[in-house]
C-alpha cells in the first residue's frame, strides 16, 4: 500500500460553481515536494490540511472532519475503461491518490499512518455535488457517481507531518464495527434506512453523518 501522488489546488475561476467569488480548488495537481499535512480546523473556518492546497467553499469543503480526501488508483481505472478517457491523480479532486488500499471499503475510525509522522482517520465517503460534475465535464455524473457507491474518504489529521509521493500507508489501526466508508454513503444518498447502522461508529463518524442517523432513529426508530 503506497501513496503514488499528492495533488493540490490553487483558486481558480470558472463559471460552474456556486461559491459567491465564482472560484474553485477542485482541479488538483500532483507535486513532487514534500507537503505539510496539518488539522485546519472547524468546518466553516478550516480550509484543507494540505499546505497549498485551495479549499474555496468551506460552507461545504474543507474542515477538520474533511481535511483530506483520498480516492484509490484502482477505482480512477476502473473510472478510465467505462469512461472511455483518460483520468490523471487528482482527477477527482482528490489530495492523496493511493495504490493498494481499499479507501471506499475502509472503516469509519479505521487510521492509515503515511510515511514516517502523519495519521490520518477516516471520517466518511465524498458527496458529489454540481462543481464535480461540471470539472469533470459528464453529463449525469452526479448520478452515476452515486449508484457506483465507492466515493473515496476524507479523512481528518491525527498526528501532522509531511507527506510525500511514494510514501508507504499502513493501517495501523481498525475499529471493531462494520461501518464502512461505501456503507455510510448509502445511508446518508440512496438508502436512508441504512442511517442506524451507522450509529456504530461513535465519534469518528463525520458529525453531519451521525446527526442524520440520530435524527432518522429518533424519528423512525432503529
Amino acid at each position: 500500500m503506497r501513496l503514488l501522488s499528492v495533488n493540490l489546488g490553487r483558486a481558480k475561476a470558472v463559471p460552474y460553481t456556486d461559491h459567491p467569488d465564482g472560484v474553485t480548488g477542485i482541479d488538483k495537481r500532483p507535486v513532487d515536494e514534500p507537503v505539510r499535512v496539518t488539522a485546519p480546523g472547524p468546518k466553516g473556518i478550516g480550509a484543507s490540511g494540505l499546505a497549498g492546497d485551495a479549499v474555496c467553499h468551506t460552507r461545504h469543503h474543507g474542515g477538520d472532519d474533511q481535511a483530506v480526501y483520498a480516492v484509490a488508483r484502482e477505482d480512477l481505472d476502473a473510472w478510465e475503461r467505462e469512461l472511455g478517457r483518460s483520468l490523471t491523480n487528482g482527477s477527482f479532486g482528490e489530495n492523496l491518490t493511493t495504490s493498494g488500499v481499499d479507501v471506499s471499503g475502509a472503516l469509519i475510525g479505521e487510521r492509515w499512518r503515511i510515511g514516517p509522522d502523519v495519521v490520518l482517520e477516516v471520517t466518511s465517503g465524498r458527496i458529489p455535488c454540481r462543481t464535480f460534475q461540471s470539472h469533470l465535464g459528464e453529463p449525469g455524473w452526479v448520478k452515476r457517481f452515486t449508484q457506483r457507491g465507492a466515493p473515496g474518504a476524507y479523512l481528518r489529521v491525527i498526528a501532522p507531518g509531511e507527506v510525500r509521493a511514494s510514501d508507504p500507508i499502513e493501517i495501523v489501526h481498525r475499529p471493531d464495527h462494520d461501518v464502512t466508508v461505501a456503507l455510510q454513503f448509502r445511508a446518508v444518498t440512496t438508502e436512508r434506512a441504512l442511517l442506524p447502522r451507522l450509529l456504530a461508529a461513535g465519534g469518528a463518524l463525520h458529525p453531519e453523518s451521525w446527526e442524520a442517523a440520530r435524527k432518522y432513529v429518533e424519528t423512525y426508530g432503529s
